[in-house]
């Protein structure tokens, strides 16, 4: 005798099996070798080649002349740092700093 179910189907009939298995009779799964596996240097785009680079790259800033040639001289410092590597920067800053420093406070002394 069969059972008529919620919706009115025999509950006992025999139910076709899911895609993938049922939870009775699970499908196997494959070998880990044989899964499709992509290797990325098969799928991976040519890196375009880039403009050899062993040093610093020079920010092209340029000097404008001041009129005063102390300052100036000072000033020309500044485009040294294009061909520094980063670690030297700092003191070429801090010399070129001083050295305005002191030709803004002699503009302060009294001329003798």
């Amino acid at each position: 005798m069969s059972e008529l179910g919620p919706q009115g189907t025999d509950s006992t009939a025999e139910r076709q099996p899911e895609a993938g298995g049922t939870p009775e009779h699970p499908e196997p799964e494959p070998p880990v070798d044989a899964v499709d596996t992509v290797d990325a240097a098969d799928t991976a785009e040519e890196p375009e080649p880039e403009a050899e680079s062993d040093g610093p790259e020079p920010l092209g800033v340029g000097v404008t002349p001041t009129g005063d040639g102390d300052v100036d001289a000072r000033l020309r410092r500044l485009e040294a740092v294009d061909h520094l590597a980063v670690s030297g920067h700092l003191d070429v800053y801090e010399d070129v700093h001083s050295g305005l420093r002191e030709q803004l406070a002699a503009l302060d002394r009294p001329r003798s």
